[in-house]
This record gives structure tokens, C-alpha cells and sequence, in this order.
């Protein structure tokens, strides 16, 4: 019998390559500079990528989130890779930004997609009403988001707020994010089933895993018909243990690894048409 590829969604992997934290120190083929990000998402396309999620460094190479250094990066990349990537930016605010300077740069930036730390967010519910405006405004400027949930609290959280009508996305997209939180940083296949225990099951996620087993819970959430990224912001490691050359090659691992479970991958085109069908 054929496997049945009407109901499994093709396989969307996105390429995390820098982060906020990560320098040149830990690996000499993590990009910074817009033209280093534009080379990588070229080799990472090549490799199987649909998305690449970024994040840019100021002058003294730290974490920011000025527009003018998002859009520096954005045209390198969409130079490179022209609309065969979609390009989503982070709100992470690594302890630097408030919410509503992060609110701020994303209304000045008006990007394609955004991931968005629903914590960072709404610390509090004195929050709720310039959430729900902001989430208004990404809907009326179809700009995708994706909710960045660090535990099954975070997920249940996302919940009520949906059930309350601040969420105006049918179908939201979560990013569950395994081992952020657990010592060392490692994280486990088996660490996705609490996500997925009080996800709301018509709801499309993906994952991302702190630690050397990123490919290990990669291949798991994709048997089990989630989404994927990888890259050097949380691993720099193959799945023998080897330290990877750059983001391309862990993005090659896992589009082989989906061939060998019967998955096919989504180019740029079929993610933005699935994502949206899906109301994120």
C-alpha cells in the first residue's frame, strides 16, 4: 500500500544558522554579516531548506533588533535566494528588549514572518491588550507568525489566550523548543510528547532541539508529521558526533533522513500555501 501523502503536510525545514548568543569562537562558519547570511541561505536552499529564521548583530556584534540591520540582512539574502526562502525574523529579546520594543521593530520592519516568545510577550496580563493589537496588525499585514512555547505551560497558555479570541490566527503555528530549559542544554526525542499532550491536535508545529541529539528529535517530530529547524543557534554537531562544517550540512542530514520516513520536503511555495491555509 502507498503511504499516504494527502494527509502528512510535506516536510517545512527551517535553518536557524546564527542566534543570538553564538560568535565566531564557536564556530568560524557561523554567519554574522549580512553577506555570510546570504551564503548560507544559498547553500542551505541547495541543501533543502524552505525557511531560514534570522537574527543580526549591531557594530559591537551583539543581539539586536534595529530594522535597518534586519533589512541589511533581508536584501543579501532575497538577493541570493530571491523568494525561495521565506524569511522570518525574531522578537527575541535575550533580556535586552521590552515588549513593546519588540512590538515596535516588528510594526517598522514589517517582515514576511516573525517568531514570537509568547513569555517575552505577555510576562504579565497588563499586557494582553497591546498583544492583541499586535496580533490584529501581523494578521491584517499577512505577516506569519510562529509561537515560540519553552515548556507545555507556555502551550496551554497560548490556549486560554486563543479561547479568549487575542490570537486571531485559526490554526497557530507553534515551535515547541526542547532542552532551553534543562541542565546542560540537552534535549530527547521523547521530550515532545508533553507539547503535543495539550496542543490543541489541528494546531501545526514544529521543533527545535538544544544538544547533539537535534537530529534525533528532528527525525522524531517529523515521523510524527511536525515541521523542523535546525542550525548552529541551538547545535553544531552531526548525528555521529562530528562537528558539523556548517548549517547546510545539518539541513542535508535531515532532508536525507526525511527521504529514508517517506517524507517530502516543501520548498518555499508549498510552505507560505499550507501556512496560510492553515490561518498562521
Amino acid at each position: 500500500m502507498n503511504h499516504d501523502t494527502v494527509r502528512t503536510p510535506p516536510l517545512i525545514i527551517m535553518v536557524a544558522p546564527n542566534g543570538a548568543r553564538r560568535s565566531k569562537a564557536d564556530h568560524p562558519a557561523l554567519p554574522l554579516t549580512p553577506a555570510e547570511l546570504a551564503a548560507t541561505a544559498a547553500a542551505c536552499l541547495r541543501a533543502g531548506a524552505a525557511a531560514i529564521h534570522v537574527h543580526v548583530r549591531d557594530r559591537h556584534n551583539r543581539h539586536t533588533l534595529d530594522p535597518e540591520a534586519y533589512r541589511a540582512a533581508m536584501t543579501a539574502i532575497r538577493q541570493a535566494v530571491g523568494k525561495q526562502l521565506i524569511i522570518q525574523v525574531t522578537t527575541e529579546s535575550v533580556g535586552l528588549f521590552s515588549p513593546e520594543e519588540q512590538i515596535a521593530a516588528m510594526r517598522t520592519l514589517k517582515p514576511e514572518a516573525v517568531s514570537l516568545a509568547v513569555r517575552e510577550l505577555r510576562p504579565d496580563p497588563s499586557h494582553d491588550r497591546e498583544l492583541g493589537r499586535f496580533l490584529e496588525w501581523l494578521a491584517k499585514e499577512r505577516i506569519m507568525p510562529q509561537f515560540i512555547v519553552y515548556a507545555p505551560e507556555d502551550v496551554m497558555q497560548l490556549r486560554e489566550l486563543h479561547q479568549r479570541g487575542l490570537i486571531p490566527f485559526e490554526h497557530p503555528w507553534q515551535l515547541f523548543v526542547l532542552g532551553r530549559y534543562t541542565t546542560g542544554q540537552v534535549s530527547k526525542p521523547s521530550d515532545i510528547l508533553p507539547f503535543l499532550h495539550v496542543s490543541e491536535p489541528k494546531w501545526p508545529w514544529a521543533v527545535c532541539a538544544f544538544g547533539g541529539r537535534e537530529h534525533a528529535c528532528a527525525m522524531a517530530a517529523a515521523s510524527l508529521d511536525g515541521h523542523v529547524r535546525v542550525g548552529f543557534e541551538n547545535n553544531l554537531h552531526l548525528a555521529d558526533g562530528q562537528i558539523a562544517p556548517d548549517n547546510a550540512a545539518l539541513v542535508a542530514q535531515l532532508a536525507a533522513g526525511a527521504e529514508h520516513l517517506g517524507r517530502p520536503l516543501a520548498d518555499a511555495h508549498t510552505a507560505r500555501e499550507w501556512l496560510n491555509a492553515q490561518g498562521s
